[in-house]
């Protein structure tokens, strides 16, 4: 019985973590753009040198 304890700390524990990290990325504007990602496909790559 005292094992569930401790894996229920330790998912708190693991889910207050990714909680933290998620929110810090987004604070520092890691999805701050929505546009570019949904269009990327449609532009077309430099063209490469032929040699």
């Amino acid at each position: 019985m005292s094992v569930i304890y401790i894996l229920i700390g330790a998912s708190l524990l693991l889910g207050v973590g990714f909680l933290v990290s998620f929110l810090i990325s987004i604070k520092n504007g890691q999805y701050a753009d929505e546009y570019t990602p949904a269009v990327r496909i449609l532009f077309d790559d430099a063209p490469k040198d032929k040699k």
